[in-house]
């Protein structure tokens, strides 16, 4: 049985997610309900769909179409199988290391390896003994380094997103803390890979600093990402990863960035 994966992004418009339908089933000129109805008629029961649908919060009428004719066509034929999947969207860098048009659901960018765009945010202060980085406590039951040190906030670029909105949106939900786009400092791109089991997290990450004194009493974590949060003086953390087992994911060249930015 043929295995066909198609992504729907809600937000495509009507040409290019009959486009998609078309390329991922390999018939040329598909183009409305009516067609793709012919097309899967014409392949009968000889393929499983997986159909992977962007998780926007916004109506799209041609998806709405494309759903009820493949879920018709599955209810006539019991031998084709269909499932539709809810899955956040990301866009794809190409080799210049640009964000493209193309997106993906992110979880078969992470089987696949393909490189992605995602953000980390250090919250950092000065004081006279040296520069502090909050660092939070990866959640115990995160799928890719549970229950290790890390940066302050981090997360996935969205499709039609970009980096420091996504940054901001990453601080307010993961540390409770509302910060102005204009208190996100940029200190640099670096790529990243993280692998675990079936999982190959391949990034080009947007690094930020933000200089608040903050209170960690004051901030609300997001139970789901973050057990817990704690200053460290940076030239302090670099000895303890060095001589010490301190579980944690924390990399030395964006400690050295920071370095560099703030000196």
């Amino acid at each position: 049985m043929e295995d066909i994966e198609i992504y729907l992004s809600r937000l495509s418009s009507e040409k290019l997610l009959y486009e998609e339908v078309s390329k991922k089933m390999g018939v040329p000129g598909i183009s409305d309900s009516f067609t793709l109805a012919g097309a899967i008629a014409d392949k009968g029961g000889s393929a499983s769909y997986r159909i992977y649908i962007s998780d926007e919060d916004t109506e799209n009428c041609t998806i709405d179409d494309i759903k009820a004719v493949f879920t018709e066509a599955a209810e006539e034929n019991s031998d084709m199988t269909v499932e539709f999947i809810v899955d956040e969207f990301l866009n794809l860098i190409d080799d210049k290391t640009r964000i493209t048009a193309e997106s993906k659901p992110r979880t078969l960018v992470h089987r696949d390896g393909e490189l992605h765009p995602t953000v980390h945010i250090w919250m950092i202060k000065r004081r006279d003994m040296g520069v502090f980085v909050l660092l939070q406590k990866r959640a115990h039951e995160k799928d890719i380094n549970p229950d290790c040190y890390d940066v302050s906030a981090a997360g996935h670029v969205t499709q039609g997103e970009e980096f420091r909105h996504t940054a901001l949106k990453e601080v307010r939900e993961e540390l409770g803390l509302k910060i102005d786009r204009s208190q996100l400092e940029f200190i640099g791109l670096k790529k990243a890979c993280y692998t675990k089991d079936d999982i190959v997290d391949n990034e080009l990450v947007a690094v930020y600093i933000c200089r608040e004194n903050i209170n960690i009493e004051d901030l609300t974590l997001q139970s789901s990402e973050v057990s817990e949060v704690c200053w460290a003086e940076i030239d302090e953390l670099l000895s303890v990863m060095k001589y010490e087992d301190i579980p944690n994911c924390i990399s030395l060249d964006e400690l050295d960035m920071i370095k560099k930015a703030v000196f």
